[in-house]
């Protein structure tokens, strides 16, 4: 895979602006853990390699087991995500598959139930985000670490 373009370097005030909203999010009153879980299931549904890369890495330093990670794509089968968390995996689907699900007053009325409303505006616009990342990273074809790394080494032999 080759990178199409970057962002970064095509449009610097437009990601900057979108890195500053990333950045206040992150210290949003939601906690850390709920951030990364909503990240890494976005990124499952949108099939973004980078974005996976990075948040299993940022969860798995902030303490969170391997078992969860492995389990997320799966978490409506699993008793290991606590009701807010499934809440918020709930909408952060119906969000991500807006097209397709219409964002359902079912998983509106558990986000409702247990988030404030500040929180739901907050985990509203992270799911935002992390949609709009995804997408950066797979139209632009963005390469994570580890594929640069074997393509480095590819090159080499």
């Amino acid at each position: 895979m080759h990178e199409r373009l970057n962002a970064f370097a095509a449009a610097p005030e437009a990601v900057k602006a979108m890195i500053e909203l990333s950045g206040k999010l992150a210290a949003s009153s939601i906690e850390h853990s709920l951030q990364e879980l909503v990240k890494i299931r976005a990124s499952q549904i949108n099939g973004c390699a980078n974005c996976l890369h990075m948040h299993t890495a940022d969860a798995r330093k902030h303490g969170e087991t391997e078992e969860r990670i492995y389990l997320l794509s799966a978490w409506r089968e699993s008793l290991l995500y606590t009701k807010r968390e499934r809440a918020a995996l709930a909408w952060t689907e119906a969000l991500t598959l807006v097209a397709e699900t219409r964002a359902p007053d079912v998983d509106y009325e558990l986000v409702q139930a247990a988030f404030s409303a500040k929180e739901q505006v907050e985990l509203t616009l992270m799911i935002g985000v992390i949609n709009t990342w995804n997408r950066f990273a797979v139209g632009f074809r963005t390469v994570h670490p580890n594929d640069r790394k074997a393509a480095a080494q590819e090159e080499a032999a």
